[in-house]
């Protein structure tokens, strides 16, 4: 960030080489529109900037990282979308069929369920949570990429996708 506080060029060029090392590492594709890719990156800068982390440049953030682990880069939605429709929600993904021009890019539903559906999945949740409470070690899943392990707690990092441990959710 420079002196105003704008995002500069140089910040934007370093994240988006760290966004393009880990998903061609992890097998995804960042979008070939340089110019598209940039903005988006500079906007997960903003709001990372804004919010402390880097959450989805194309849905409202409600500043809350706990109620936001859904939607920060890359969000829980990222993989569905790209099996389906080709590409991430914002753009930022893409799949292979797109980055070779097999597949056109169109739009995307939004996946994020409302907040009375979150109610309702919580509530389900706690209904299977006190039915498993017998067993050894918690389940817990990797939000990002479905990872499963049975401890205690979550890893501190996915072996997966390298998505933090607050990206873990007990599963069972």
């Amino acid at each position: 960030m420079n002196k105003t506080g704008e995002i500069s060029e140089a910040q934007i060029d370093q994240l988006l080489t760290i966004l393009k090392e880990y998903a061609e590492a992890a097998g995804y594709h960042l979008n070939p529109d340089l110019e598209f890719t940039r903005e988006l990156v500079k906007s997960l800068l903003i709001n990372e900037q804004r919010y402390g982390y880097q959450a989805c440049p194309c849905r409202l953030a409600s500043g809350t990282k706990d109620q936001d682990l859904d939607i920060i880069c890359p969000c829980d939605y990222r993989d569905p979308d790209l099996n389906e429709y080709g590409c991430c929600f914002c753009g930022l993904y893409v799949s292979d069929a797109v980055l070779q021009e097999t597949q056109k890019i169109t739009s995307i539903p939004e996946r994020r369920p409302r907040k009375s559906q979150m109610a309702k999945e919580d509530t389900l949740k706690a209904e299977i949570l006190s039915k498993v409470e017998s067993l050894p070690f918690p389940v817990w899943r990797c939000k990002v990429c479905g990872y499963l392990c049975a401890r205690e707690d979550p890893p501190g990092v996915c072996p997966i996708c390298k998505a933090g441990q607050e990206r873990f959710e007990r599963f069972l």
